[in-house]
């Protein structure tokens, strides 16, 4: 075990990890001759938003859904269980989402315009090879229809959680495209401005902004979901810093409550994640690590918990780490072996349990120590999903308390060591002014 503490931090802070528990895993039964090829990764996982079921790209262009929990001994499964749902999409298959989502309380539905044959389907999207997004009807099994307009790879798609049939996808042809499924993709959106591949979109708690990293031209652009505008690009300048001037941004994501976007960032030994506040583009945190001893990284994914109390990140490194913005221990990760090339992590929308897809088309997943989020946590994410930081920093309230409803008290830059004898490290601290 090693610990590693700003200079300035005279009296780390320690605490013990709890670890990822590996629970059980899907195995697909890919030919020796096949094993590791091109082609048999699992790029994207995710889970129904009642939680009742799971889908996964077993490679090939073979999407598997099953029905949540699994049930089934000695902690593995086979692809014959009766209630699976096998799609054949018949290309490669980089992205995946169920939709539509609901929002979180009745009053924030908007008006459906949807066909009532839709009122009760679950859907699920399949971003393919070739650009074209495949919709199919997850209760009976039935492909939909095709969404033709994205000229190459479709590498992630997501539905906005208000309970609609938007759906969103980014491809490397540099765009974002809004497709409305209530007319089969007819009305549609296009967002330009990447001047390279798009590897990762997400869409705000509250729905009004779209973010998106470029692969390699490292920008952070924020879109308007109402005015289907660029909003700003949060890295600005600041992708020529020296120690990002080879990297890969990979991925994205939202804090439930909307008050923070996560970005993840790689190069040959190292990885990053930067915590901005997506209202005034401030960068809040940034959280640095090292890949010792396992060759380049290409790509990383990231996800908060439903809590906004963890953030998870699977790399091609086997590296799992979490950071806990309510205590001074910030991160807590592991090293998992076993794994041969983590490329996509999904938590089940009630939390406890993460799904990490593989480079050999496996899913593994892990149960997650519960935390009991703290009263005043609470109280934050409730404000936060529905008021900027613009119209908090206007409340005439103490400095304390506005740092902490902002984000602010989070330590500027966290670095990382790790124990490559170790199964597991943990035991980061820093110096931040925290709420009492």
């Amino acid at each position: 075990m090693t610990t590693c503490s700003p200079e300035n931090d005279a009296e780390p802070q320690r605490s013990a990890c709890s670890p990822l528990v590996p629970i059980l895993e899907l195995k697909t039964r890919h030919p020796p001759s096949e094993m590791y090829q091109p082609g048999c990764e699992n790029r994207s996982v995710d889970f129904s938003p009642d939680g009742a079921w799971f889908a996964w790209s077993k490679g090939h262009g073979v999407v598997w859904v099953v029905p949540w929990p699994l049930d089934f001994e000695h902690g593995e499964k086979t692809e014959a269980d009766l209630g699976d749902k096998k799609f054949r999409c018949g290309e490669r298959v980089w992205g995946l989402a169920f939709g539509p989502r609901p929002p979180k309380s009745a009053a924030e539905t908007q008006p459906a315009k949807t066909p009532s044959k839709w009122n009760d389907s679950l859907l699920l999207a399949t971003g393919l090879h070739d650009g074209v997004i495949k919709i199919w009807n997850v209760l009976t099994g039935c492909a939909v229809f095709d969404l033709h307009g994205h000229s190459r790879v479709v590498r992630d798609l997501v539905f906005p959680q208000n309970g609609t049939l938007t759906l969103i996808s980014c491809s490397r042809d540099r765009t974002l495209r809004i497709w409305d499924l209530a007319e089969k993709g007819k009305k549609v959106q296009v967002l330009s401005g990447h001047k390279d591949w798009i590897s990762c979109c997400a869409v705000s708690p509250d729905c009004s902004m779209v973010a998106s990293v470029g692969q390699y031209d490292r920008m952070v652009c924020l879109w308007s979901l109402r005015s289907y505008t660029l909003i700003r690009n949060l890295n600005g300048e600041k992708s020529g810093e020296k120690h990002k001037t080879l990297c890969i941004f990979s991925s994205c994501d939202f804090s439930p409550d909307g008050a923070l976007l996560a970005t993840t960032s790689l190069n040959y030994s190292d990885w990053w994640i930067d915590l901005w506040d997506p209202y005034t583009a401030e960068k809040l945190a940034t959280l640095f690590g090292m890949f010792p001893g396992y060759g380049e990284p290409t790509y990383s994914a990231i996800k908060f918990s439903p809590s906004g109390l963890e953030l998870v990140m699977a790399s091609e490194q086997l590296l799992y780490p979490m950071w806990k913005p309510e205590k001074r221990m910030v991160i807590s990760h592991m090293w998992i072996r076993p794994l041969y090339g983590p490329l996509c992590c999904s938590y089940h929308p009630s939390g406890g349990v993460v799904a990490a897809g593989t480079r050999t088309g496996n899913v593994s997943f892990f149960r997650v120590p519960s935390t009991v989020p703290s009263l005043r946590h609470l109280c934050r994410s409730v404000l936060r999903h529905s008021v900027s930081t613009y119209e908090i920093e206007a409340l005439p309230l103490p400095k304390k308390l506005l740092k902490y409803l902002t984000y602010r008290n989070l330590c500027l830059g966290v670095h990382i060591c790790y124990d490559a004898s170790e199964h597991l490290v943990n035991e980061i601290s820093c110096s931040a002014d925290f709420v009492k």
